[in-house]
């Protein structure tokens, strides 16, 4: 089954490919998934409508950031929210808590853990937790209208739903440009 399959290498061997790199190159490549991310994370309120489209995929330069070091991805996911906050700050409840939150956690998670059960449950509490903090917490509407900030079952249900259905379609995508950026970096 799909749940059960280990992870292949992929994580591992970029993450040690990455770690061999100077401490200069690093911090550009930090610096590029920063941007990156911001770009991808504001096309939502730059260009509506089809910029909510590319919004999700901020998620992936924090990931990618994520794999040199725990503490870089750290790094990358700081500079993008200071970034946010001067270019997008409407961004800055939901990148901290969701999008930013989740790429740090698939890289954590894809490096430590070994099934991919393990990985999608760790990651949807994660996002779960994301999401209810400022939607009930702040009371900011992460779904819009659709979920209001009172607290009731039927939201936490759909909210948790979500949070599996995302963090799997993560997984998968996650795992795919990893692949792809192994064999580009020419590791085999």
């Amino acid at each position: 089954m799909y749940f059960y399959k280990s992870l292949l290498q992929h994580p591992k061997g970029i993450h040690q490919f990455l770690r061999q790199w100077p401490p200069a190159k690093k911090l550009i490549f930090i610096a590029l998934m920063a941007t990156l991310a911001v770009v991808l994370q504001s096309a939502g309120g730059l260009l509506p409508g089809i910029g909510y489209f590319f919004s999700p995929f901020a998620t992936a330069p924090i990931l990618l950031g994520a794999l040199i070091s725990f503490r870089s991805g750290v790094m990358t996911y700081l500079v993008t929210i200071c970034l946010l906050f001067i270019i997008q700050p409407s961004e800055l409840v939901i990148f901290p808590f969701t999008t930013g939150l989740l790429g740090l956690g698939l890289a954590w998670t894809f490096r430590v853990l070994k099934g991919r059960f393990r990985i999608l449950i760790s990651n949807a509490l994660l996002l779960f937790l994301g999401i209810c903090i400022p939607l009930y917490g702040f009371g900011f509407p992460v779904f819009g209208p659709i979920i209001s900030s009172n607290i009731n079952v039927t939201a936490l249900l759909i909210i948790i739903g979500f949070s599996l259905v995302y963090c799997l379609l993560w997984i998968v995508f996650g795992l795919f440009l990893l692949r792809k950026i192994k064999v580009m970096l020419g590791l085999q």
